[in-house]
């Protein structure tokens, strides 16, 4: 039985937005965090929550454009369930957020990390490689499993955000990091699964050993990134990486690695 509002509305607000928006762990986490900064959020005032978001005007505008999306994730789920009638964020804009464009692992920091740099340890050079390879999220590398594999037809079937499932081709080289098939968790090769923060720390600790500015996330930038440069469809790629919005596609449109070395050639 979850918690109700009158007893804890923080508490009746994650239960909902876990069984009911299918919400990852990393992103009630946060939703928990933003709210303790508010005391007693359920029934703070317009001037309580501005003060707070005054307070946020040092961190940076991505920051505080999260921070704000998720306070009115909060008072949208307060105001459909009758729990308050207004919502205390209305008078609040996010702030622009500058659009830069993605930065990806470069092609020998990604060599280095399937190589030197993972010798001995099969685990870390297998999630990598799905990264890499097939541009899976942290989470969706960890929990992979072989029973979600289609050797026959190199798909694995990924579940994504909000528990979406997706196909996601394997290529050759990828299987080859992968293999054998050992049943079980694909990155434990059959052990226990490591949890997604365990996993995530030690792979963004390997990352910055060969990058020290990039994180497991930009090995998935990577992949977007060459495969828009290369041709793919757009619609395609969208489904491949599991993304909703064809905005997020175009973010990822920019060219590779072999497409800059030949422009800077021609100019010299």
């Amino acid at each position: 039985m979850g918690a109700t509002p009158a007893d804890d509305p923080i508490r009746a607000f994650l239960d909902w937005a876990e069984r009911d928006r299918s919400k990852s762990q990393h992103t009630l986490t946060r939703y928990r965090a933003v709210l303790a900064q508010i005391p007693n959020p359920l029934e703070a005032s317009m001037d309580q929550v501005e003060e707070w978001w005054q307070s946020r005007y040092h961190l940076s505008p991505a920051t505080r454009a999260n921070e704000l999306a998720c306070l009115r994730s909060f008072y949208r789920w307060a105001a459909r369930f009758d729990h308050r009638p207004d919502d205390p964020t209305r008078r609040l804009d996010p702030p622009a957020v500058r659009n830069a464009l993605p930065r990806m692992v470069g092609r020998s920091d990604f060599e280095r990390l399937l190589g030197e740099l993972t010798e001995g340890r099969p685990h870390l050079r297998r999630t990598i490689a799905l990264g890499g390879y097939a541009g899976l999220r942290i989470h969706e590398a960890a929990r992979l499993d072989w029973s979600d594999i289609d050797e026959d037809s190199r798909i694995a079937y990924v579940r994504g955000k909000g528990q979406k499932e997706r196909p996601v081709p394997l290529s050759p080289a990828l299987l080859d990091y992968l293999l054998p098939d050992t049943g079980g968790n694909v990155v434990a090769a059959g052990g226990e699964p490591y949890s997604v923060d365990t996993l995530g720390r030690a792979a963004n600790r390997l990352i910055k050993q060969a990058a020290p500015e990039r994180s497991f996330h930009d090995l998935r930038k990577r992949a977007a990134s060459i495969a828009l440069s290369k041709g793919a469809s757009p619609a395609a790629v969208r489904t491949f990486f599991g993304w909703s919005s064809m905005e997020t596609v175009s973010h990822y449109a920019v060219v590779g690695d072999d497409e800059l070395s030949k422009i800077a050639a021609l100019i010299a």
